[in-house]
């Protein structure tokens, strides 16, 4: 099998098992923005200043040490002018990407971990590209994005995928020959296929396919691929654990493959510290207890000659400490999402409650708003429900209900969330969904749960659902939440009252 073939053949394994996300709506312009060939500065400037808080972080980064600039600049017209195009796209990508895929802080994936992690590879990335004179506007977003597979596979697996990440602990096997196993493909593969999808450049899009493969390469790609691999090492020492062997490491591998001395490679660990601390600031991200690595020498050195310990009772006891602590802060972490899981749940079928839709459905129009794209919620209940209960049994109907749960969150998007309204009552929030999607959508949960039979004490019960909808454009800024879900509830009144087991559409403002 040919490498084209090769290609073809992955593709179609990640598209049968992951639902890629789309890319944010101000990516998505920004990206068209720029294949124009007409486009003007102007243009690109009036996309990223629509949302002030984009613009504040823009020219944040901008003004930061990373591009010493001579002067301050103040708008971002203007450093477009002084950066170019194709930088301030990259950051302002960077910005709108890690802000979209930021995830539920209640989930087994710690989200706020991995953005760190991406944050410092980004940063490590741009600042040995201008140690080793590589020019490349591309590598910081290239940096940010090396992992994203990893989230994607996570947001669309679940907790199969959790599993996986465990697993890897305690095996010796690397994570992407655990992800061939299970998957057929690893998340390098499926980095690559996102970001193709998404309509970045192949500058960007391959090595993130070859980033833990730098050999393999093309040619054209191998110094930026390299790059990335110890962009990953530089972000491991400030984010894992065995930083003094990672150093070591770190120091042979750079002489070996840059010929770098040790001064340049420590100057360099102690850089991209400092500057992770005020980017990720930036990106709104907890830089925690990241300082230089020197620092932490200095720190390490400084306790020692307050122990009248010796070396090896020392080692012992830091080590016994650190895995202590580690720990118990893991346990903490486990309980607090477990907590937060179980008040945000329905103890039945495992769907969001009415209190969480509430909540997120404020933040979800607030986002459509900010974003300016569309927004669809659906509600439906279920058929003559009372008369299952009445024929069959409550527990019974409990199993129907358990059943449809499932039946919808297989269906659903990763972005889309569901949730139990009520009784046989359920909604459904569709993020950038608008008005024709959502009736494609409510069509196939529809017969999907049409579809389905409960078996119940040898019995089969069959039932349907009656459907009403909605949906919200960027121009609707005077309706607010409580408009949508009337709306909604009224289009499943129609439903209703026309017959039952259909779908019925409204505008919110009818």
């Amino acid at each position: 099998m040919n490498n084209t073939d090769m290609a073809l053949k992955i593709r179609e394994m990640i598209e049968e098992q992951i639902n890629l996300p789309s890319p944010p709506a101000v990516a998505v312009q920004i990206l068209n923005a720029v294949q124009k060939q007409d486009t003007s500065l102007h243009e690109l400037a009036r996309i990223i200043t629509a949302d002030p808080a984009l613009t504040g972080k823009m020219l944040s980064i901008a003004n930061s040490g990373f591009y010493a600039l001579p002067n301050e600049v103040t708008s971002i017209e203007r450093a477009l002018s002084v950066l170019g195009t194709n930088l301030i796209k990259n950051i302002a990508l960077s910005f709108v990407i890690a802000a979209e895929l930021r995830g539920d802080k209640a989930s087994s994936f710690d989200f706020e971990y991995f953005w760190k992690r991406s944050v410092t590879s980004a940063v490590a990335a741009e600042l040995l590209a201008k140690l080793l004179n590589a020019n490349n506007e591309d590598i910081f977003v290239t940096g940010l994005l090396h992992d994203i597979g990893v989230l994607v596979m996570y947001l669309s697996k679940g907790d199969e995928y959790t599993a996986l990440l465990h697993e890897r602990k305690r095996m010796v096997a690397s994570l992407t020959e655990l992800e061939k196993q299970k998957f057929g493909f690893d998340h390098q593969q499926l980095g690559f296929t996102l970001v193709c999808d998404w309509g970045l450049p192949d500058k960007i899009a391959e090595p993130i396919r070859y980033h833990h493969l730098a050999s393999e390469a093309p040619e054209q790609h191998r110094q930026t691929t390299q790059i990335l691999w110890f962009a990953d090492l530089l972000s491991s020492i400030y984010t894992e654990s065995d930083s003094g062997e990672k150093v070591r490491d770190l120091q042979n591998k750079m002489s070996e493959t840059f010929n770098l001395d040790e001064d340049a490679i420590r100057e360099l660990l102690d850089d991209v510290a400092t500057k992770s601390i005020r980017i990720l600031k930036t990106f709104e991200i907890d830089p925690g207890d990241l300082k230089p690595y020197s620092q932490m020498l200095q720190e390490a050195n400084a306790e020692l000659g307050k122990l009248n310990l010796s070396y090896e009772q020392l080692v012992m006891e830091l080590k016994d400490a650190k895995e202590k602590a580690e720990s118990l802060a893991s346990e903490l972490r486990d309980a607090n999402s477990r907590l937060k899981e179980l008040v945000s749940r329905d103890g039945l079928t495992g769907l969001y409650n009415h209190r969480y839709f509430q909540e997120i459905l404020d933040k979800e129009m607030a986002r459509a708003q900010r974003y300016q794209s569309s927004l669809s919620l659906i509600m439906f209940d279920i058929d003559f429900f009372k008369d299952v209960n009445d024929s069959f049994g409550h527990p019974a109907g409990d199993l129907v209900l358990m059943n449809l749960a499932r039946v919808v969150e297989g269906a659903v998007r990763p972005s889309d969330i569901v949730a139990r309204y009520g009784g046989e009552e359920f909604a459904v929030i569709l993020p950038e969904t608008n008005k024709a999607g959502m009736r494609v959508f409510s069509e196939r949960l529809r017969r999907c749960v049409e579809g389905v039979t409960t078996l119940a004490d040898n019995q089969q019960i069959q039932v349907t659902i009656s459907v009403g909808g909605t949906s919200i454009v960027p121009e609707q800024t005077n309706l607010d939440k409580q408009d949508l879900i009337d709306a909604a509830d009224r289009a499943l009144y129609e439903s209703k009252r026309n017959g039952r087991n259909r779908v019925t559409i409204v505008n919110a403002t009818d």
